[in-house]
């Protein structure tokens, strides 16, 4: 009996059914990754003890002589991995990390310009009720009505009318390239800070798959989970003449003592992102959503921007009779995870959404292939269209486990813990 199980059972047996869910369950939610079992065996350490308020050699508690090191070692991870001159590997997730950037470059009530959070943005790029749009000026850019792709003609407009002190380059629901050279370009023209937020395809990035911001950006933010498959948390990168002013922004500015534990964990999965297997498991992520967005089209669906150039595949679902709340449940009914996301110009409200967001990263670390994908975009399009019919959403959940099956998880993690 592990000592969980003995102190508290019902913790213990909601972790137990929660490891069969990720393992018997096919977890498409582009934002979703499972790490190592060295990832959670740092995070799972003796490091959640330590308080270390502060930077290395520069604590405001004793006892941090290991793990000032530890520190150390993920941030010059960081810069290496990266090419970039700065790191500070202490927020505690990726909107912490942008707000860390906002506060180190913006005044409260300045205006700055990110995606719109309807064609593809993320909540803390002005969401009336985030940090983000409470404090500043929101200036929204969109993707064309034409092909869903940002209009760059339309951001360089917008930035010479509004004069933003910061301009945002990022997604969280875009499934193209974004072009990080032409913000930079209208950026300097209007005399204001580009921040790249890469939480999405910091892994892509990596391994060469989509262009790096770090030639262009004064500031890049990332999640570690999704496709760079660490611990969840956050990371912000800098040109060295914003490291102070970022540094002091986090500590004191908005957090206390960082996470030792999970600055551990980064650490770790930055390491293993330097691999080749790395670089190769991120080809296979991309190949994946580019199948899997071609076999849902031969299925009948429109896919938002005609396909993908990275790990997601957004999916318009305003011709299949269901909404994308609805479409998230019945698919949760055939063991089939995903979120229902906006489409650009969507009529429902985000609550509902005309669209599902499909990302290949988890179901990739699993090594799944293209023959998969397959499969997987038939069982979607059976299960919408019986959404109804318990028996075929049954058959299509015992397809799922018997796949599963085939791709083990963590056959050496015991009960999940």
């Amino acid at each position: 009996m592990s000592s969980l199980q003995e102190t508290d059972a019902e913790v213990f047996d909601i972790i137990r059914r929660e490891k069969m869910r990720q393992e018997y369950r096919l977890e498409l939610i582009a934002s979703e990754n499972f790490t190592s079992t060295a990832v959670m065996e740092a995070q799972g350490s003796i490091l959640t003890n330590k308080y270390a308020e502060g930077y290395p050699g520069r604590r405001y508690y004793g006892g941090c002589v290991n793990v000032d090191v530890i520190e150390e070692l993920a941030r010059n991870r960081t810069k290496e991995l990266f090419e970039v001159e700065h790191a500070n590997v202490q927020p505690h997730s990726g909107t912490q990390a942008n707000m860390a950037v906002y506060f180190s470059v913006l005044d409260p009530g300045a205006t700055y310009m990110g995606m719109d959070l309807a064609h593809g943005g993320h909540l803390s790029m002005g969401h009336p009720k985030n940090f983000s749009g409470k404090i500043y000026k929101v200036v929204p850019y969109s993707v064309s009505r034409e092909n869903h792709r940002i209009d760059y003609d339309v951001v360089r407009d917008l930035a010479i009318k509004h004069r933003p002190g910061m301009i945002i380059a990022g997604a969280s629901a875009y499934p193209r390239i974004i072009d990080y050279s032409i913000f930079a370009s209208i950026a300097r023209e209007v005399d204001a800070v580009l921040m790249a937020d890469i939480a999405h395809i910091a892994g892509l990035i990596v391994a060469g798959l989509h262009p790096s911001p770090a030639p262009y950006a004064d500031f890049i933010t990332t999640t570690t989970h999704k496709t760079l498959r660490g611990p969840r948390g956050g990371i912000v990168m800098c040109k060295q003449r914003w490291a102070s002013v970022l540094d002091s922004c986090i500590f004191p500015g908005m957090q206390g003592g960082p996470l030792m534990h999970v600055i551990a964990a980064k650490a770790v999965a930055l390491k293993e992102a330097s691999t080749p297997d790395f670089r190769d498991y991120q080809k296979r992520v991309v190949r994946n959503a580019r199948v899997l967005a071609e076999e849902l089209m031969n299925h009948g669906f429109r896919i938002v921007s005609g396909g993908t150039d990275n790990h997601l595949v957004l999916v318009d679902l305003t011709d299949k009779g269901v909404n994308g709340a609805q479409a998230q449940e019945i698919l949760e009914s055939a063991g089939i995870t995903v979120n229902k996301n906006t489409i650009p110009f969507d009529p429902l409200p985000p609550g509902k959404a005309s669209g599902i967001r499909i990302g290949t990263p988890a179901i990739t670390t699993r090594n799944m292939g293209t023959k998969e994908m397959g499969l997987i975009a038939s069982w979607i399009s059976q299960a919408l269209a019986n959404g109804s019919n318990e028996s075929v959403l049954t058959k299509i959940g015992n397809n799922v486990r018997e796949m599963c099956e085939s791709f083990p998880l963590y056959l050496n993690v015991q009960d999940g813990v």
